[in-house]
């Protein structure tokens, strides 16, 4: 994964970047490893057991992601992207054991008011059936899009009310999680490197400010679930937040801001 972000950063200065989407897709098999699980589940503060939490196979397909992305054929430089929201659907419980087939693509790539964002799709499968689909969508900055067509975000709920929990986030939980999930983009890592891209401090990952949600809900959640969340601002390092989440239509609503109300995530879960 370091090589493919130095392969991006690279090309991202380079000349000839292609402008519309390629047709690759990246295809990997992987049985998931307990060790592997059981690192993910303590940074994300997951229990470990029998079944994949709903977000880890994000961490599975996302090798594939930043492969396509690092390439020259995606119109995008990779250095910078930033993760504005995630759409997750687990169709039956995942096994530990299992073997997955992972395949990933991109595709809705359009304008946004900031620049221009691009869909990268996950689908796992076992045995031909599937068990798992993830869209994650991403902005660049100051970016155009070859068309003029608005890209789409979720119209997610807001969320009011007391805390549920309050969770202190150390300055070190973006290369904890990056550790885990192989996602080393600069911005999580280092006051330095974050500040060459535009952000006073280091910055959580968004699909770990989720993950760590989600967490929040276990034995509350069916087995089978849709998770759609959306990144409303960074989460600087370190920081004191607060976990809302609020009763609806069989799931929940959820939001995570700081201490004087500024909200980072909203979310629902629903049954699938």
């Amino acid at each position: 994964m370091i090589g493919l972000y130095a392969k991006a950063a690279v090309g991202a200065v380079l000349p000839g970047r292609a402008r519309t989407l390629p047709d690759t897709v990246l295809e990997r098999t992987v049985t998931p490893e307990v060790g592997h699980l059981a690192d993910y589940a303590r940074v994300c503060g997951f229990p470990l057991g029998d079944a994949l939490p709903l977000t880890y196979p994000h961490v599975l397909a996302f090798p594939l992601q930043i492969g396509l992305m690092a390439a020259r054929s995606f119109p995008l430089p990779l250095p910078g992207l930033v993760h504005v929201a995630n759409r997750i659907t687990v169709h039956r419980a995942v096994g530990l054991g299992e073997r997955l087939d992972l395949r990933v693509r991109a595709e809705r790539f359009a304008a946004h008011p900031r620049g221009a964002q691009v869909d990268l799709v996950a689908e796992v499968s076992v045995d031909g059936a599937r068990v798992w689909d993830g869209r994650s969508t991403y902005l660049a900055r100051g970016a155009q899009a070859p068309t003029g067509l608005a890209g789409e975000l979720p119209d997610l709920p807001e969320v009011d009310g007391p805390a549920a929990a309050v969770w202190r986030v150390p300055a070190d939980a973006g290369r904890r999680y990056a550790a885990v999930s192989g996602d080393v983009n600069p911005i999580h890592l280092n006051p330095v490197t974050a500040k060459a891209f535009g952000f006073p401090r280091a910055i959580a990952h968004g699909m770990w400010t989720a993950a760590r949600a989600l967490a929040a809900l276990q034995g509350r959640v069916p087995e089978a679930a849709t998770l759609e969340v959306g990144f409303r601002r960074p989460l600087l390092l370190p920081s004191m937040v607060e976990l809302v989440t609020e009763p609806a239509e069989e799931g929940w609503d959820l939001a995570v801001r700081n201490r004087k109300g500024a909200v980072h995530l909203t979310g629902t879960v629903r049954p699938a």
